[in-house]
């Protein structure tokens, strides 16, 4: 695998939460059990933060650009939410509590480390909630990251994408977009990008094999009957 294809270099831009971490729901799950929070009604509640009904006026569209204080938002989410035990939701440190069962997927790491020592740019492209990450294992795997709310931008915003494509120093046609949401990944696509849609590590590794391959000339994978290239 080289990160160059005939004279071009390649970059490869990843999301965090549903990739380099275990699927989303899982994590959320996790969460919502361990605080006690009724399952049924976090997602009754939190449906239309993410239903496209609030359009402009969305707090965590707010909060993942870093227009809203975090407390302040965990204040008005632990308002909104019912407990199992009958007490209140604890706001304080309930972003945290959210996100602490999002352990590293290792082997998505190092198929990035792979790509970056083949060549390629490497880049960090994550929405946060104000969520803490495990930069630790960032120097050693990404030349840049983007955290939606240190830019005051956000996915699916085309701005944020190109943003990250210029610290790489990359034009989109030459870089790979990974994301677990398939909004996120259209978008990309839009803007020329080659996207590959995370189910699995398995399946990722191999369009990115083929989107890296040496002999190749950087074209996505074969597209399956939604369009999509084949992760």
């Amino acid at each position: 695998m080289d990160g160059r294809t005939n004279g071009t270099r390649r970059g490869v831009i990843s999301d965090w939460g549903g990739v380099l971490t275990p699927p989303l729901a899982e994590g959320i799950r996790a969460w919502l059990h361990a605080d006690r929070i009724d399952v049924e009604h976090y997602y009754e509640v939190m449906r239309p933060y993410f239903d496209g009904s609030l359009a402009d006026a969305n707090p965590v569209h707010a909060l993942e650009r870093g227009e809203v204080d975090t407390r302040e938002f965990e204040r008005a989410i632990a308002a909104l939410l019912r407990s199992t035990h009958g007490g209140p939701v604890v706001a304080e440190g309930l972003i945290h509590r959210m996100f602490s069962n999002f352990d590293p997927v290792h082997a998505m790491y190092e198929a990035l480390r792979g790509a970056r020592l083949g060549g390629a740019g490497t880049a960090l492209l994550s929405n946060s909630w104000g969520n803490g990450y495990p930069r630790e294992h960032f120097e050693s795997t990404f030349d840049a990251v983007v955290i939606s709310g240190e830019v005051g931008m956000r996915k699916p915003e085309h701005r944020i994408y190109l943003h990250t494509c210029d610290l790489l120093g990359l034009r989109p046609e030459d870089c790979v977009f990974i994301d677990d949401l398939e909004h996120n990944v259209r978008t990309a696509e839009e803007l020329g990008m080659t996207g590959i849609l995370h189910t699995d590590v398995a399946q990722t590794q191999r369009a990115l094999d083929r989107f890296l391959e040496p002999d190749g000339d950087g074209a996505p994978p074969a597209a399956d009957r939604r369009g999509r290239a084949a992760a």
